[in-house]
């Protein structure tokens, strides 16, 4: 039997399911602006979501060691042992949660183990609770796997976190999962005690609805600020909870590609069937390394929590110095999420009136060659993104032009 194809028929045809799904604005920013640099234009970019520290050189021996020992074959499917009895020492250590070692998944990095998690739970018609500003993988991978986010939005003056009537309101029958980021990307918004309190008792109420929470910037805070998660101040939560957290940020080791969470058992069991059919284990010289990264010496963060926050404090004053902007002072990560409201509907130099923020972020790529991120790529706008993990060398030099860009704006 022939089988016709009409030539129309014969191209490539997507699936369904990634019709809404894109190559993140992040992603064509840096793009755009290495290829300028590469132009030899002299670009600033300051979109980057990692360190620019380098690996601790005792993770990388303890890697060295384990290629030199043969530890290069394939561990257990969702961790080797020695990760998950380091994984859980580190979760009583510094979280006061006490897991099993069956309660433990580790993943080829954090966006694996939220997606293995929204696999293995998410069914058509499931709602995903996410405030905004958000990092945008999470709704794309709601999005991938079959479910619906519901976008909250949560403005500056609500210091960017949900409020506990938002939550509520935006509850339903169908709702599967709240995912909270504490502190935030994009926002360096994070949640104390007395912030998660009434969100949690919220969730309390509506026994259907798990709670997921990113733990990724954890070691990454300032000013004093305690971080807590969730399932620390409420142990009933913890039944339906997933804490999810990883080693990329805290010690710089975002190629190395591990992440991690602590979870019930039948929710970690369910997310290692996924896993099982994607990537199998992951590498397990990364392991090997997170393993002594967990365990090792943590007086290297202090040194490193400084830079940041010195770079912070720099970054948040110059930009609050410059009419038209307007920058919350973030309690932890290496963000600033700036309000540019000020400046919108002035008109540049060439004579481009500046209605969205991304019109704002696109003159300071092109006229300052300053790459940042519209707040629109994160869920709210009008605002933009800086990553101040770069050389304060850099950020001065970035943040010099960007008061030449706005001053030459015209009313």
């Amino acid at each position: 039997m022939t089988i016709t194809v009409k030539v129309e028929e014969a191209g490539f045809r997507p699936a369904s399911r990634i019709a809404s799904v894109g190559v993140s604005k992040i992603l064509q920013i840096g793009s755009k602006a290495a290829a300028m640099k590469r132009e030899g234009l002299p670009v600033i970019i300051l979109g980057a979501g990692e360190p620019d520290f380098d690996t601790p050189d005792h993770v990388k021996q303890a890697a060295k060691a384990a290629i030199d020992a043969g530890e290069t074959k394939y561990t257990a499917l969702d961790g080797s042992p020695a990760l998950k009895k380091a994984i859980v020492a580190k979760f009583k250590r510094e979280n006061g949660v006490d897991y099993a070692v069956d309660e433990i998944t580790v993943g080829t990095g954090a966006k694996q183990i939220l997606f293995n998690a929204f696999m293995a739970t998410i069914d058509p018609g499931d709602e995903v609770i996410i405030p905004t500003p958000y990092w945008t993988s999470y709704s794309d991978i709601v999005e991938v796997c079959g479910g619906t986010s519901v976008l909250v939005p949560c403005d500056a003056e609500a210091g960017f976190r949900l409020q506990a009537e938002q939550l509520e309101s935006a509850i339903t029958p169908n709702t599967r999962w709240v995912l909270l980021n504490s502190p935030s990307n994009p926002s360096g918004a994070a949640y104390s005690s007395a912030d998660y309190r009434p969100l949690i008792d919220v969730i309390l109420r509506h026994p259907h609805v798990w709670l997921m929470v990113d733990d990724m910037y954890e070691h990454i805070v300032y000013d004093d600020f305690e971080f807590v998660t969730p399932v620390a101040l409420e142990p009933r939560l913890k039944e339906r909870a997933l804490t999810i957290n990883g080693v990329s940020k805290a010690y710089a080791m975002t190629g190395w590609r591990i992440g991690y969470a602590g979870g019930p058992k039948a929710l970690i069991k369910a997310m290692a069937v996924i896993q099982s059919q994607a990537t199998s284990c992951p590498c397990s010289v990364s392991q090997a390394a997170s393993v002594v990264a967990l365990n090792g010496s943590q007086e290297f963060l202090k040194d490193r929590q400084a830079s940041f926050k010195r770079r912070r404090d720099l970054v948040v004053s110059r930009l609050n110095a410059i009419p038209g902007l307007q920058c919350r002072t973030p309690e932890g990560a290496f963000y600033t999420f700036s309000g540019c409201a000020g400046v919108l509907n002035k008109v540049t130099p060439k004579g481009k009136t500046l209605l969205i923020d991304t019109d704002f972020t696109d003159y300071l790529l092109e006229e300052a060659h300053v790459a940042v991120v519209p707040g629109s790529a994160f869920g709210l706008s009008p605002f933009f993104r800086i990553s101040y993990a770069t050389s304060e060398a850099e950020l001065v030099e970035a943040l010099d032009r960007i008061e030449r860009a706005c001053a030459a704006l015209k009313s």
